[in-house]
């Protein structure tokens, strides 16, 4: 359903990018209380990432159930958005009320992330329902918003003070209210397609595009480097003394402004692919993050702590400033019935390969500290590749 714009003093775009940062604060929420679960359930830098891992896995489950059984093109994209914000917010309340140790507070963790299956993917196909012709800078605008929302937790977490980690948490879940009023009180987009109802064919069709195929190929490799960077960012802040060198700042300070980054990241890749085409900004980013991996993990014991702050804001910028050009080229390129189904199963596939990312990185952190970066930086390799032999005209 399509509600007139003049009830809203925001654009349409502007409307969405925002009930997405509110929605998507809950990703993260947890990680924001990595200090204060460490000391209320003895959690370990492992445990975080299970957390981690635990939302990715909800997620992985949300999108293919919206993927194979046509749910993201069969419903109204608003009401998917709307009950979705309401339901996470309730399970995060959850998490931190009702869950007593890591194994309770991952069952919650886990239904947070089903919930965000339908806010993310769903956030993107609204956007190209409201602006088909700008969906790289709109699609930027929405990978921005998702960036600030993942990074919110870690601010709200630095200004809190004394508060307990329950009240900033439980924070998210107000905000992913918020969200979702907005989101009912827009409506959808006047360009969305009529729904097929092909259920998950329409969505593995699109793999059959090379345009689609070359896309998602370097969003995968995208996918290995960036929840993982995202996980450990803390873990990274205080292992390599950054912490103590800005005792002003602090963990959570410094880690929102190294995510919180990607941000402005997304907004000038957004920018640029007016002129470049998302492609070459899509690649250049990845290039440029797993350059910036490459520098972070061979530097930092000889870097000075400004230059190491410099490096990990570069590589915050540029670690998620291609994910928006490749959903655009995906969205462009896959069937238009099945945007919604397309776009989801292309987050769950990359979404399954952060949960081997995590925990191999955690994991491997907790034994051999910053090192562990070098795990990340197949990725990026892997998706230029990607991308450039699937796009490769066939002979």
């Amino acid at each position: 359903m399509t509600r007139p714009q003049g009830r809203h003093r925001l654009p349409p775009i502007a409307v969405i990018a925002i009930a997405q940062l509110f929605g998507t604060s809950l990703w993260f929420s947890a990680n924001s209380a990595a200090e204060g679960l460490m000391q209320a359930w003895g959690a370990t830098a492992a445990d975080i990432g299970l957390l981690t891992n635990a939302v990715q896995a909800g997620f992985i489950v949300g999108t293919l159930v919206m993927a194979l059984g046509g749910l993201a093109d069969r419903f109204a994209a608003s009401a998917i958005f709307v009950v979705s914000a309401l339901a996470g917010a309730a399970f995060n309340l959850g998490f931190v009320w009702l869950a007593q140790d890591v194994a309770t507070g991952a069952g919650f963790r886990f239904l947070v992330g089903l919930s965000l299956a339908g806010i993310y993917p769903i956030g993107m196909k609204m956007i190209v329902s409201w602006a088909p012709d700008r969906a790289g800078q709109s699609l930027a605008l929405l990978v921005a918003m998702l960036t600030l929302g993942t990074a919110l937790p870690h601010l709200l977490r630095s200004t809190a003070g004394a508060v307990p980690w329950q009240w900033v948490v439980a924070t998210s879940s107000g905000l992913a209210v918020i969200g979702a009023a907005m989101i009912r009180a827009l409506g959808d987009g006047p360009h969305l397609a009529r729904p097929a109802h092909r259920g998950g064919a329409g969505a593995l069709r699109a793999f059959a595009i090379p345009r689609f195929r070359a896309a998602a190929f370097g969003y995968f490799g995208h996918m290995w480097e960036l929840y993982a960077f995202w996980t450990i960012t803390p873990l990274l802040v205080a292992a390599t003394g950054l912490a103590d060198a800005y005792p002003g700042l602090g963990v959570s300070g410094l880690s929102f402004l190294i995510i919180g980054a990607g941000a402005a990241g997304c907004l000038a890749g957004g920018s640029l692919a007016r002129v470049l085409g998302s492609a070459t900004i899509a690649l250049a980013a990845l290039i440029l993050s797993g350059a910036s991996a490459l520098c972070v993990v061979t530097l930092w014991p000889v870097l000075q702590p400004g230059w190491l702050l410099v490096l990990l804001v570069v590589w915050g910028a540029t670690v998620v400033a291609d994910s928006p050009q490749f959903s655009a080229l995906s969205a462009r390129a896959c069937p238009q019935d099945a945007v919604g189904a397309s776009l989801a199963i292309q987050n769950a596939i990359g979404f399954a390969i952060t949960v081997a990312s995590i925990a191999l990185t955690t994991a491997l952190f907790q034994g051999i500290g910053p090192a562990a970066v070098w795990l990340l930086i197949p990725g990026p390799v892997a998706g230029v590749l990607g991308f450039l032999i699937a796009a490769r005209p066939r002979r």
